[in-house]
């Protein structure tokens, strides 16, 4: 029998979201993907249970104490301290059950009631519980005593013959007629690498309606940091370095052409900032997390409000540039209070979703619920999207009209640039996709981290372009915006609902400026000919 796990019965849903995703606009699935991945992943190594009620399970009852991936200990690891170790400590567990399931019972009496933890790695998942007769049963009963190995009243457990002893049971009693039980503090080592799982599980009728309350702590041999998130510390620490690089070439080539500093500069320059201190602090609240198996609030408040403040600047960022800003046109006009109230209210959704998730338990959050939170985040970035491409399209034609051609060879780059991010991030959704339909049970957790980190990166490209191609240079005026370029540019600009079907009306506009210009001159040079023949 497989044990069943709380999320494998949402498999299905799961690759019917899977098969319908195929269907979503493009600008929208991609808003779904940037949202969903600007998730790091959420996790505590202290598993709090807070009077949780167990759920009924074929003939028994189970709580799901945790999981996470963890690392094997170290080969030298011994000592009292916990340096190089890896393991599950039981802290301060106790059980609670119902006083009616104590009124029978006589305070003579020993062992009154049993609940069990069960700690298994997740490919030893199917030697828990047994399958005979076509009937599926996690607890043993007098029948199943005679025809498999089982202790009536407890949970079925097929040992491992290649790991004695696991998966491990850990049996707590109540005694007479107590009502509650408290589980003896202990640790369980980790000697193999995999992901473990901890259920709780009782088998006696009479003690449905127990609760449980207490906590368990994880650790790898390296720290506190689950398995899934260890890798993203170092990560974000080569991530820090590589945003201070990128900074420091800057400020360089910032200061030896101060004289010719457009105001693009500075925008970038603030998204450069905002992103080493994002990584910065993402380091040192994992760091400390590490250290001490708790998170931070302070510095992941401020971790996860640089986040959303640069995702919100980087995407204004993007879109500015779209529309010409700085190089076509002075200034936004009338579209620059729907530009700000647009990333206004992408960081309030941006920031609420980071603090849900960061300073919460990941587990404590169904795949509905994360869905339903994301859902905001999903249709602004959406947004965010469509406009950049309208605006770009838009600016492109533009520049054409006007043959000038070394801005428009400067766009053109930068929309190849786009394009190929968009190509990649499609890939990559794919990946993703594949990913989670194929391992819903986290098998693969070593390598989950490369999925949030991906995202990082492509945003990191792409700055990276932008500074190459509008760097700062003794001569500006190749991209920079002139009177010349920008006379016909007063217009309000793209809107969140335009498209390009509206550059006919534009280049009619023009052509009716040409007319009237021409007729206007013909008409002064008539009244000049007439004043030379008074004269005359």
């Amino acid at each position: 029998m497989s044990f069943p796990l709380p999320f494998s019965s949402e498999k299905e849903e799961m690759q019917q979201r899977t098969r319908s995703a195929g269907k979503w606009l493009l600008g929208f699935y991609l808003g779904f993907v940037l949202a969903i991945n600007s998730i790091i992943y959420a996790g505590a190594s202290i598993h709090e249970y807070r009077n949780a009620a167990f759920t009924p399970l074929s003939n028994g009852f189970f709580f799901h104490g945790g999981s996470e991936g963890l690392y094997a200990s170290h080969p030298k690891s011994e000592g009292k301290n916990n340096k190089g170790k890896g393991f599950i400590r039981f802290d301060s567990v106790t059980f609670v059950r119902t006083k009616e399931s104590t009124n029978n019972l006589n305070k003579m009496q020993q062992n009154t009631g049993l609940v069990e933890a069960i700690i298994f790695e997740i490919k030893d998942s199917k030697k828990i519980g047994a399958s005979l007769d076509k009937n599926d049963a996690i607890c043993c009963t007098p029948v199943l005593s005679k025809q498999i190995s089982c202790k009536v009243g407890q949970v079925i457990i097929q040992n491992s013959p290649d790991s004695p002893g696991w998966p491990k049971r850990i049996k707590t009693f109540f005694e007479g007629k107590e009502e509650e039980a408290n589980m003896d503090p202990l640790s369980v080592d980790i000697n193999s690498t995999g992901m473990y799982y901890l259920y709780f599980m009782y088998c006696d009728p009479q003690l449905k309606g127990t609760i449980i309350k207490g906590r368990t702590i994880w650790r790898n041999p390296e720290g506190y940091l689950p398995g899934k998130m260890a890798p993203l510390m170092t990560f974000f620490g080569f991530m820090s370095l590589a945003y201070l690089a990128l900074g420091l070439v800057w400020f360089l080539r910032f200061v030896k052409f101060w004289k010719d500093i457009i105001q693009l500069h500075y925008h970038i320059s603030a998204v450069i900032a905002l992103g080493m201190c994002e990584m910065a602090l993402w380091y040192f609240e994992y760091a400390n997390f590490n250290y001490t198996g708790s998170r931070p609030v302070g510095v992941t408040l401020w971790a996860v409000t640089f986040a959303a403040v640069k995702k919100t600047v980087s995407r204004l960022l993007l879109l500015v540039v779209s529309m010409g800003y700085g190089v076509v046109r002075p200034t936004l006009g009338g579209i620059t209070s729907k530009v700000l109230l647009l990333g206004l209210i992408y960081f309030v959704a941006s920031e609420a979703l980071g603090l849900i998730e960061h300073l919460g338990n990941i587990n404590d959050f169904s795949d509905k619920t994360k869905l339903i939170l994301v859902l905001p985040v999903t249709f602004l970035n959406a947004c965010f999207i469509l406009w950049i491409f309208s605006s770009l399209s838009m600016t492109l034609e533009k520049l054409q009209m006007r043959r000038s051609m070394a801005k428009l060879e400067l766009y053109r780059k930068f929309t190849n640039s786009l394009a190929v991010s968009v190509v990649l991030s499609i890939a990559w959704i794919g990946y993703e996709l594949y990913f989670n339909a194929s391992d819903p049970v986290s098998e693969h957790w070593e390598i989950a981290w490369i999925i949030p980190a991906f995202w990082n990166l492509l945003a990191f490209a792409l700055l990276i372009v932008i500074c190459i191609l509008w760097a700062p240079t003794r001569n500006p005026t190749r991209y920079a915006y002139t009177e010349e370029a920008g006379a016909d540019f007063d217009e309000e600009g793209v809107s969140l609902t335009s498209s390009v079907a509206n550059m006919p009306d534009m280049a009619e506009r023009k052509e009716r400026k040409a007319s009237t210009a021409t007729a206007t001159d013909r008409v002064l040079r008539l009244g000049d000919g007439l004043e030379e023949d008074k004269q005359v």
